[in-house]
């Protein structure tokens, strides 16, 4: 096996080159190499040429997708794991996080507003509820509430509603989408959670209501209780996950942590959002992280006896 370690990204421009130098640096007397990966063309049993690649882009591209889960048959340690990572969906995290123990806001699913030209609706939705309760469903998550993709990020599709009538006319806009439907937690206080390798946490004070480049409050640092509690909970969360690169966020109200969005495998590492001091420690983080594979000195999760279910108890 190779001991080149690859970087798979998208449209980010301050992580890449520094995260590069930080594992070449780090491993030059060993003579491991990292670089940007290139894919393409590989038949199904050539010899991966890289014994570590991070894919930060692969839910953007799906030809990634398809070469990285053969890599990973093929002996390659790929950060995140390409198998769960496409399986994860938000509704079956928030189940999970009860199952586990910590708290996430009261969520329903919601049935798709369109389909794809071949579904018949008299027929290939034959075991489908309809017309759903919408009386019911705001009863249980109660107004206002927040209506936000089952899969994706970057805040993108998520509506706040106030009403029932905000919530339909929201909801026959969202196209061939899977939607969840959550209470809106009124935060007094918010915290963001980078986490790299399941076991360091960097808990931030957020604020998703600024703009973009000012979310991270880093000048008002968590600690106490809640720095003690926002990581346990990551810990928690991505240890049953099986992410090596995640990013967890709570909202607090009252004391309660909820965990608000906590699939991000491809987490934001640029320094002009997390600032400077942090993106440091990502580098130092993620570093040793590749090494530590590369070398052969830890196991990803999927290659161990990993498996969500046995986090949870009955």
């Amino acid at each position: 096996m190779s001991e080149r370690i690859g970087l798979l990204v998208g449209r980010e421009n301050t992580f890449p080159q520094p995260f590069l130098d930080a594992v070449n640096e780090k491993g030059r007397a060993e003579g491991i190499q990292a670089e940007m990966a290139v894919l393409g063309g590989a038949a199904e049993m050539e010899e991966p040429g890289y014994a570590v690649i991070v894919d930060r882009i692969s839910h953007e591209v799906p030809f990634y997708r398809a070469a990285l889960k053969s890599a990973v048959l093929l002996g390659t340690v790929v950060v995140n794991d390409p198998f769960w990572w496409e399986a994860d969906e938000k509704f079956f995290e928030c189940t999970l996080a009860r199952k586990l123990g910590v708290a996430v806001p009261k969520t329903i699913v919601l049935p798709n507003k369109e389909y794809i030209p071949d579904i018949d609706h008299r027929l290939s939705l034959r075991n489908l509820r309809y017309p759903l309760d919408w009386e019911r469903i705001v009863r249980y998550v109660g107004m206002p509430a927040v209506l936000k993709p089952n899969t994706g990020g970057g805040w993108k599709d998520v509506y706040i509603v106030h009403s029932l009538d905000e919530l339909i006319r929201a909801y026959d806009g969202t196209g061939q989408k899977t939607m969840i439907l959550q209470e809106f937690i009124d935060w007094d206080d918010y915290v963001r959670c980078i986490c790299i390798g399941r076991t360091h946490v960097l808990p931030i004070r957020y604020d998703p209501r600024r703009p973009f480049h000012e979310r991270y409050r880093i000048q008002e640092t968590v600690e106490g209780e809640l720095r003690e509690h926002a990581i346990r909970d990551a810990q928690t969360l991505t240890q049953a996950l099986g992410y090596d690169m995640d990013t967890v966020e709570f909202a607090v109200r009252d004391g309660i942590l909820y965990a608000i969005d906590f699939l991000n495998p491809a987490p934001d590492f640029d320094n002009f959002s997390i600032k400077e001091d942090n993106f440091s420690w990502v580098l130092d983080r993620m570093s040793d992280l590749v090494l530590k594979y590369a070398r052969g000195e830890a196991k990803p999760p999927w290659r161990g006896e990993h498996r969500w279910w046995r986090y949870v108890t009955e």
